[in-house]
């Protein structure tokens, strides 16, 4: 019997493209290593796409075009990578945390997550979980934690918190480096906060 190898989506490819030549444009460190790990492993084992029809975008996705614009006036490699998202976004099933209830309606109705690759996403993937948030102006993503190590590439800027420590601005093209199981939080200024993450979801490495 012939194997097929499974192709990624055109729409996809330029997204992961656009996210590896941003990540090689960042200056030597750690979450550099991180995101390189995280697209070897992607180019490696192409997932099995996922089917899905996309939902009606909740209220906080009309700041989108707001945050791509913002990603535009960065950097060429940024611009591009903004451009690739804008693409990929329209796939996407935004939705809000359900599990944060007691933080009220502002912040249910100012912030959404997007699966890109992973568990409700557009293709699924066993070592590494790709998404965005967006934050509404003036909304806080209130403390949380999980096993897998994280990196964050900045589209548009806000500010980022890990354990007590103080809050950190973050532009586009900048980055924050989660390890894994620490406290982290972030939050929108003035203008919305995008950006793309990569977690990864093997244990053994």
């Amino acid at each position: 019997m012939i194997s097929v190898m499974a192709e990624r989506s055109p729409v996809l490819s330029k997204f992961l493209n656009a996210h590896l030549n941003a990540a090689k444009a960042l200056p030597d460190s750690s979450v550099r290593i991180f995101f390189e790990k995280c697209h070897r492993a992607l180019k490696k084992n192409i997932g099995k796409p996922n089917n899905h029809n996309t939902k009606e975008l909740p209220s906080v996705c009309k700041h989108l075009p707001d945050a791509l614009q913002l990603a535009s006036k960065a950097s060429a490699p940024m611009k591009i990578l903004g451009e690739a998202f804008g693409e990929v976004s329209e796939k996407l099933h935004w939705q809000p945390r359900l599990d944060y209830k007691e933080q009220g309606d502002d912040f249910y109705n100012g912030h959404a997550n997007a699966v890109i690759i992973g568990d409700g996403g557009l293709e699924n993937h066993s070592a590494v979980r790709v998404g965005a948030s967006l934050i509404a102006p003036n909304i806080e993503y209130p403390n949380h934690r999980h096993p897998p190590e994280e990196g964050y590439l900045v589209l548009s800027e806000g500010e980022w918190r890990q354990e007590a420590n103080p809050w950190l601005a973050r532009k586009s093209g900048e980055t924050i480096h989660n390890p894994p199981n620490i406290w982290h939080a972030m939050r929108a200024g003035g203008k919305p906060l995008l950006a793309i993450w990569m977690l990864w979801m093997e244990t053994s490495n």
